[in-house]
């Protein structure tokens, strides 16, 4: 077999070349391109294909390769449920040098069972698992856009041999095994993606390459924020509520939740910080067993907007002032107790903030049943 060589400029990818050597790809054969990380050989998912590649690699056939997509939204067709921490995952990482093994329930897999080819089922998923890279280089996402079938690309070297970096190492490791190498110069990272395993509350890295640990824990961290006008009453409260029924579905205590990955937090927009909560909110709280008497005000901001992944208010009034500030917001932003507003108790009974704290907690109870965590 004589391999091709195919020269692009991966600042500007030549698509009818691409699309070439997508066909060849979708006809069965192993074409070698560039990521972001190292060198990869893409492969259809086929069995005829795949065992192509085994031998090539050098590599049994019990063992699983990563989906590579070219577009992370394609990643919904493989992954019915995805949760808020692979959510904010993708979000951040995406394109980018991580594959995520993503963790399915069994009714996600019987979902996936019946709707995908059985060989395509059958190569892609291990133990309720895939794994998924989306990539972060014109070449590589361009070339798996174009192709008609599911690829996977491991990198471009024999099995327990360092991965190629640039097209050259492909060349002297492949020339007259494979139908078609893409040049696209010498890899921006030279090293292999972090891989990260999410399972229910757990978090695994089960490779780490380009981005470390906490590079990876700082992607995932979902941040709640909740709106009040003055944060001494109805947000601390919802804030404190909020945290103590999350940690209840996650099983944790209340000081273990930042460390799972979940911050939660208030502000007011009047824009005064410093101030204590009110001692009727503070004995609201603590009649359902929270403490907030070391809770300080702290005025709304814009950073604090658009670092919030969920900001729940308590009137419609608080949202237009979220969106005026950051208008991107809009789709995050919303009423915490739905259709209904959450009148201000400030200056009235306890009774009155002990009905308020009851209204909250019912509206948090419930949006917590919605998270998928």
């Amino acid at each position: 077999m004589k391999t091709q060589i195919l020269k692009l400029d991966i600042t500007k990818p030549d698509l009818e070349k691409v699309k070439k050597a997508a066909e060849l790809i979708d006809s069965g054969e192993l074409v070698a391109f560039p990521n972001e990380t190292v060198y990869g050989i893409a492969c259809r998912v086929r069995n005829d294909s795949l065992a192509k590649l085994d031998e090539l690699k050098s590599r049994t056939a019990d063992k699983y390769y990563t989906l590579h997509i070219g577009d992370k939204k394609k990643v919904e067709e493989y992954v019915p449920t995805i949760s808020i921490k692979a959510q904010k995952l993708i979000k951040n990482a995406w394109p980018g040098p991580v594959t995520i093994v993503f963790v399915l329930a069994p009714f996600d897999i019987n979902t996936q069972k019946n709707l995908l080819e059985r060989q395509v089922f059958e190569n892609l998923y291990k133990d309720n698992s895939i794994g998924i890279r989306c990539p972060d280089n014109p070449i590589a996402a361009m070339l798996l856009k174009e192709t008609n079938n599911p690829v996977v690309a491991p990198s471009a070297n024999i099995a327990d041999q360092p991965p190629a970096i640039d097209a050259q190492q492909v060349i002297s490791n492949f020339s007259g095994r494979i139908a078609m190498i893409i040049d696209g110069g010498t890899c921006k990272y030279k090293k292999s993606s972090t891989v990260v395993k999410i399972e229910k509350q757990k978090l695994q890295i089960l490779r780490e390459g380009v981005y470390s640990k906490a590079d990876i824990e700082k992607f995932l961290q979902v941040k709640f924020l909740f709106v009040c006008t003055g944060n001494s009453c109805r947000s601390p409260m919802a804030a404190g509520l909020f945290s103590k029924y999350l940690a209840e579905k996650l099983q944790c205590d209340l000081d273990q939740l930042e460390k799972m990955g979940y911050k939660i937090s208030s502000a007011g927009t009047m824009g005064v910080n410093g101030m204590s909560a009110s001692t009727e909110a503070v004995n609201a709280c603590k009649a359902k067993g929270i403490d907030i008497a070391q809770h300080r005000s702290s005025g709304l901001s814009r950073k604090a907007i658009e670092e919030s992944d969920f900001i729940f208010v308590m009137c419609r009034n608080h949202s237009e002032q979220v969106i005026a500030l950051a208008p991107k917001a809009a789709k995050k932003c919303r009423l915490l107790a739905k259709k209904t507003e959450i009148a201000d108790p400030i200056g009235q009974s306890q009774e009155i903030y002990n009905n308020c704290a009851d209204i909250i907690e019912k509206a948090v109870k419930e949006r917590i049943s919605e998270l998928n965590i």
